[in-house]
């Protein structure tokens, strides 16, 4: 008997270490860089709505897409549903997925998790937001994510500048940006 009960807490010891590794992993996927700072004073009410990705680091899953937009809006139960659209080139149609989002602190820290996959969040830290909610750059959970959005498909030159600069000192990998074109087909989802 006694060995089965070795064998339990051998097993019960196992899955928990299973499972604190996977809340880790999980938890590392909504961080934020080290010696980056998500935005305060952060207004949800103002940040709803549509944005131009007007510049992106390359992740598969927006690889070969143009025109790419995200829009978002409050869901009933407290969240933000997100939609991401863009255009696929090469085969000549367009793409969404559709999220949902909710904050990690508090509402007045640009600081959530988002989700397009289940129960699987990814970060979303606004670190760089305009004061009339014009523009903002947004970091995931390491530097390897980084977008600069804004209102319109485009943006002013000296502001993408001062971004990039900004970004740049933070440690992306700016030289890697891709600059979005916003030149694509009006219908789509």
């Amino acid at each position: 008997m006694r060995t089965q009960d070795n064998t339990c807490r051998g097993t019960n010891r196992a899955a928990g270490t299973a499972i604190a590794a996977c809340l880790l992993l999980l938890g590392a996927c909504t961080g934020i860089p080290a010696g980056v700072e998500p935005v305060s004073d952060f207004e949800l009410e103002r940040y709803l709505g549509r944005w131009y990705e007007i510049a992106r680091l390359d992740h598969r899953f927006e690889r070969g897409l143009t025109a790419v937009t995200a829009e978002y809006s409050r869901r009933d139960d407290g969240g933000v549903r997100v939609v991401n659209r863009g255009y696929e080139t090469d085969a000549g149609e367009w793409q969404s997925a559709t999220g949902k989002a909710f904050f990690i602190d508090s509402p007045d820290t640009g600081r959530l998790k988002v989700s397009f996959f289940g129960p699987f969040y990814g970060a979303y830290n606004v670190i760089a937001l305009d004061d009339d909610y014009r523009w903002a750059m947004i970091a995931g959970p390491s530097r390897d994510y980084l977008w600069i959005l804004a209102r319109t498909p485009t943006l002013d030159e000296a502001v993408v500048s001062r971004l990039v600069e900004q970004a740049d000192r933070l440690g992306f990998a700016t030289g890697e940006l891709i600059f979005v074109d916003h030149d694509a087909p009006e219908d789509g989802p």
